[in-house]
């Protein structure tokens, strides 16, 4: 899949229903309307007799999980089939917990996952159900279902909207001492210091949630795309390094140099996910390098203060490389060695059914494009996330690597904790995790490795 394909199949189905929403037939949740000859899905005109009860393998950090409880809740009255979750901890324990699940035979019905690489590195084709032929396959655009594929078939449906990788702000805080955007590196690090002579937090850290610490090294992918076109092609191939491509190597010396500089709130290590996304909100923490899926999750906890969060591209060194890489959403699989696998799949029918997805918005407002057709963004999206269309309508956006490379070693944050805690430098710390990749390539049979 290349960036361009990706663009113009978010941007064209999607994206522009931020600014153009009125033109939407859909309601005021964004969920298109049926047409006049539009009928019901089959397994919502005739309810099972007998209650049947799958089990969803999930995390629980941001709004899907309990956007997800609303819609079992409604298909067990539906659908007589009852959604028992299993919660499992994010980062790599989390990762470690579901292919030990897989090796012993005790996943769950139904996993709730990343997709693209970390989806590959489950072998898809010997532990999920193929899901090709399935009628509602047709609802999902082609630039998602490149990441839940393996060897042609399509094995995951989606849960919520994408999202872009970035620096969230806070504007009040920015208008207070009279900072503007950033458009380098440079003027980013300008913003910083005089955030932290004022005595707040420039930079907010949140490694205690060690999937935080990622940020800087995969929001940066646009920018090492932009100034290295086959970079991708070149990586999966074994042909390029993050140690010896310097836009990529950026991504660890931005890590090392928000320590050094001492951006950073003095308990990070500390700090959790949660506990930043409070910092940002009352504005005692600036900046925060980290996915907008955290937007919904600000709008939940401190309603009155989503209007002061913005979001900003990861600047690059040159003012004219400027822009967003977006990340596709988490999806769900069903385990092959389920027994209810009948039920799975009228399950996840439901939840990407127009009916399914309202119910998914009372709970997990859009951080992006969705990537089932009809869906739109709806009217009264937050004001971070349509202030992302600008950079899509110039066509300054590309995906996360891990959508278009198989390749991603596991350890990524743990080597960046030790980066950005002055134990490893920059140029370390990329020269491992290049060990570390090599490692998975090498699993996944990929040629050149």
């Amino acid at each position: 899949m290349n960036g361009n394909r990706f663009l113009a199949l978010l941007s064209c189905t999607a994206l522009l229903s931020v600014v153009v929403a009125g033109c939407s037939q859909g309601s005021s949740s964004g969920v298109a309307a049926p047409t006049s000859g539009e009928t019901k899905t089959s397994q919502t005109d005739t309810k099972p007799a007998e209650l049947k009860t799958l089990t969803l393998l999930t995390g629980t950090t941001g709004t899907a999980y309990p956007a997800l409880q609303v819609v079992a809740a409604e298909a067990e009255k539906k659908l007589n089939i009852k959604i028992k979750f299993d919660i499992k901890p994010d980062g790599t324990e989390g990762d470690n917990l579901v292919k030990t699940r897989l090796a012993t035979g005790e996943m769950s019905d139904i996993l709730f996952y990343n997709s693209g690489s970390l989806f590959q590195a489950l072998n898809p084709e010997e532990n999920f159900v193929d899901l090709t032929k399935e009628p509602y396959m047709e609802k999902l655009l082609d630039s998602y279902k490149q990441t839940v594929s393996a060897n042609g078939k399509v094995f995951g449906v989606p849960g919520g909207s994408s999202n872009v990788g970035g620096i969230l702000y806070n504007k009040r805080v920015y208008k207070e001492l009279g900072l503007s955007i950033p458009k380098t590196w440079a003027e980013f690090i300008a913003n910083s210091d005089k955030i932290k002579a004022s005595g707040k937090t420039a930079v907010i850290g949140s490694y205690k949630t060690t999937w935080t610490s990622q940020l800087y090294v995969l929001a940066n992918h646009y920018n090492v795309q932009a100034q290295n076109p086959t970079f991708v092609q070149d990586y999966t191939a074994n042909k390029a390094k993050y140690a010896t491509t310097p836009s990529a190597l950026r991504g660890f010396e931005m890590t090392a140099e928000t320590f050094k500089k001492g951006y950073m709130n003095k308990d990070f290590l500390a700090t959790t996910y949660d506990n930043a996304l409070k910092m940002l909100a009352e504005g005692t923490g600036v900046q925060y390098p980290m996915l907008t899926s955290a937007i919904d999750a600000l709008a939940q906890n401190y309603p009155d203060k989503i209007k002061d969060i913005g979001v900003f591209p990861v600047p690059s060194d040159n003012a004219s490389i400027n822009g967003f890489t977006v990340w596709l959403p988490n999806s769900l699989y069903i385990n092959k060695k389920s027994k209810n696998v009948d039920a799975a799949k009228k399950f996840l029918d439901f939840l990407i059914s127009p009916e399914g997805m309202k119910l998914y918005m009372t709970k997990s407002k859009a951080n992006g494009p969705y990537v089932i057709k009809g869906i739109n963004v709806p009217d009264d999206a937050y004001d971070a996330i349509k202030e992302m269309q600008s950079y899509f309508d110039a066509g300054t956006t590309g995906p996360a690597l891990e959508f278009v490379s198989p390749v991603k070693g596991p350890n990524l944050e743990s080597l960046l904790i030790e980066v950005g805690t002055g134990q490893k430098s920059a140029a370390d710390g990329a020269a491992d995790y290049d060990k570390d990749v090599k490692k998975q390539a090498q699993q996944l049979n990929l040629p050149g490795w």
